[in-house]
C-alpha cells in the first residue's frame, strides 16, 4: 500500500475528513522522517485549528508522534516514574524545583521538557542558562542519571518523539500553540516516551496563559483525560492562576537564580513558586504510592525542601549532565547578567489591580530571551525581576518591575511595554486562588 501523500493528508483533514489511525501515522512519520517540509507541518498544523480532531484522532495521532520514536523503559527502577506538565506561563519555575523534590522522596522522574513557546518561558532555555549542561543526552546516560540521582530535566533528543520535536518548533512560530488537539498529543506523546506511570498536568488560567479562560482551559482538561484513559498514564488536573507572574522573575538566569534561592532556604519573594511545587509535588506522592494520605505527602515534600535533600538532588544532577559541579555553592559564577538594569517606576500610588502577564512575556521575547524563530540563539541574562503581583500595594515612583536588558534602547522600549502592562486601582482586587484541582486531590485509601 502507498503512502498517503503530504498534500493528500493535509487536504483531508482542510475539509474536515476524520483521519483513521494508518493516515494519522504517515502525517507522524513524515513529520518525523524530515520528508515533509515546514510548510507542510505548518498547513497541517493550521487544519487542525481550523477543523479540529476527534478524542480517537488525538489518541491515534498521540500514539503516532510517539511511537516515531523510541520508548524509555524503567522497569528496573525501585520506586515509581512520576512526571508534571505545564501549558506555559511565565516565571514558571516549578518543574525546576518538582523534578528534585519528588527525587527527594523516592520518586523517579525522567522529565522530557521543552523550550519557551511564544510568550512563555520553557525550561529547557532555563538550564541552558548554565554553561555545559546537555539538555540531549544520550540514552545510556539519561538512564544513567536517572537511576543515579532520581531524576533529569531532558530535551528530546534525537530518539524520543522526533516528529512532536519538529512540529512543536513550527507551532512557535505558526500561531498553533494554543490548539487543543495539539497540546494533547505533544504532552502525551512526549510523556509516554519518557515512561512516566503518573502525571500531573498544570493547566494555566489567565492573561499569562496560552488559554486563559477557565472554559478553554476545562475543555482541554476533559480532552487530555479522554485522550490519557487510552495511554495507561494515571493523570490529575489541576488548574492554576497565571493572571500575574508565577514568581517573580521571567527570564531564563533570572528564573534558575530564583529556583536556587529556593533550593538552597531562601524563601524570599516567591511564596506561589513555592506553594504550587510543593502542592503538585504532594499530589504526585499520593499518586505514586509514596505516602499513605495527603498529610503524609505535605510532610515529606516539605522536609524534602528545608532540609536541602532536595538541592542536593539538584547539584547532582545539574553535575551529572555536565553543569557546574558548584553550582549551590557559587551560583552568581556561573549565571550571566545583562549589563543594564532599568526601574519600571509606578506613576501612581495605588494597588495593583491586574496585570497583561502576556504582554510581559513578549517583553522577554522582545529583549532577546525568547523565540521569534525556531533557530534564535537566546539571550539567558535578560528579562524582569522584582515583577510586583496583583494585589500589591504601591506607591508612586516605586518599581513595578526591573528590566535586565542587553542594550538602552531595547531597555527604554522595554520599560515603556512593562508599566502599559500593569493597571493601579485606589482598592485591591479580590483574591485569586493559585489554584484548584478538576477533582479532589487525595491519596488513594
Amino acid at each position: 500500500m502507498s503512502m498517503p501523500s503530504a498534500a493528500a493528508l493535509i487536504r483531508c483533514k482542510r475539509d474536515g475528513v476524520r483521519l483513521d489511525a494508518n493516515q494519522l501515522r504517515a502525517v507522524a512519520q513524515g513529520i518525523g522522517d524530515g520528508s515533509w517540509s515546514e510548510g507542510q507541518i505548518a498547513a497541517f498544523a493550521m487544519a487542525v485549528a481550523w477543523r479540529g480532531m476527534s478524542i480517537d484522532e488525538c489518541l491515534q495521532f498521540t500514539l503516532a508522534l510517539c511511537d516515531s520514536g523510541q520508548r524509555l523503559r524503567w522497569d528496573h527502577l525501585p520506586g515509581p516514574v512520576l512526571d508534571k506538565h505545564s501549558t506555559g506561563g511565565v516565571g514558571d519555575g516549578v518543574s525546576l524545583l518538582l523534578a528534585p523534590l519528588l527525587a527527594a522522596c523516592g520518586g523517579y522522574v525522567p522529565m522530557i521538557s521543552g523550550r519557551g513557546l511564544g510568550h512563555t518561558g520553557g525550561t529547557l532555555d532555563k538550564l541552558e542558562s548554565l554553561a555545559g549542561y546537555d539538555v540531549h543526552p544520550t540514552t545510556a546516560r539519561l538512564c544513567q542519571v536517572v537511576g543515579e540521582v532520581g531524576c533529569a530535566i531532558v530535551g528530546q533528543g534525537a530518539g524520543l518523539v522526533p516528529a512532536d520535536r519538529r512540529l512543536y518548533a513550527v507551532r512557535d512560530v505558526t500561531a498553533t500553540v494554543d490548539v487543543a488537539e495539539l497540546m494533547v498529543a505533544s504532552i502525551l506523546s512526549k510523556k509516554l516516551a519518557g515512561g512516566a506511570q503518573a502525571l500531573v498536568l498544570d493547566i494555566k488560567t489567565g492573561s499569562g496563559a496560552q488559554l486563559p479562560g477557565m472554559e478553554a482551559a476545562r475543555a482541554l482538561a476533559e480532552r487530555m483525560l479522554a485522550t490519557a484513559a487510552g495511554t495507561g498514564i494515571s493523570l490529575r488536573v489541576a488548574f492554576s492562576d497565571m493572571g500575574q507572574v508565577l514568581g517573580r522573575e521571567a527570564g531564563n538566569a533570572l528564573e534558575l537564580r530564583a529556583v536556587l534561592d529556593l533550593l538552597r532556604g531562601r524563601r524570599g519573594d516567591n511564596p506561589r513558586l513555592r506553594a504550587l511545587s510543593l502542592e503538585l509535588a504532594a499530589e504526585l506522592l499520593c499518586m505514586g504510592g509514596l505516602a499513605r494520605d495527603r498529610g503524609e505527602a505535605d510532610r515529606r515534600v516539605r522536609m524534602a525542601l528545608d532540609s536541602g535533600a532536595a538541592a542536593e538532588r539538584f547539584a547532582r544532577m545539574v553535575s551529572a549532565l555536565g553543569g557546574p559541579a558548584d553550582l549551590l555553592e557559587r551560583p552568581d559564577a556561573h549565571l550571566t547578567v545583562a549589563p543594564i538594569r532599568r526601574a519600571v517606576l509606578a506613576s501612581e500610588s495605588g494597588h495593583v489591580a491586574a496585570i497583561d502577564v502576556r504582554a510581559l512575556g513578549q517583553v522577554v521575547v522582545d529583549l532577546g530571551g525568547g523565540r521569534t524563530r525556531p533557530e534564535q540563539v537566546l539571550d539567558h541574562a535578560v528579562g524582569l525581576a522584582e515583577v510586583s503581583g496583583r494585589g500589591d500595594a504601591i506607591d508612586a515612583g516605586q518599581p513595578l518591575a526591573i528590566v535586565h536588558a542587553r542594550s538602552a534602547d531595547a531597555a527604554d522600549a522595554a520599560v515603556a511595554s512593562v508599566r502599559r502592562a500593569f493597571r493601579i486601582a485606589p482598592e485591591a482586587p479580590p483574591a485569586v486562588a493559585l489554584w484548584q484541582w478538576r477533582a479532589p486531590a487525595e491519596c488513594a485509601a
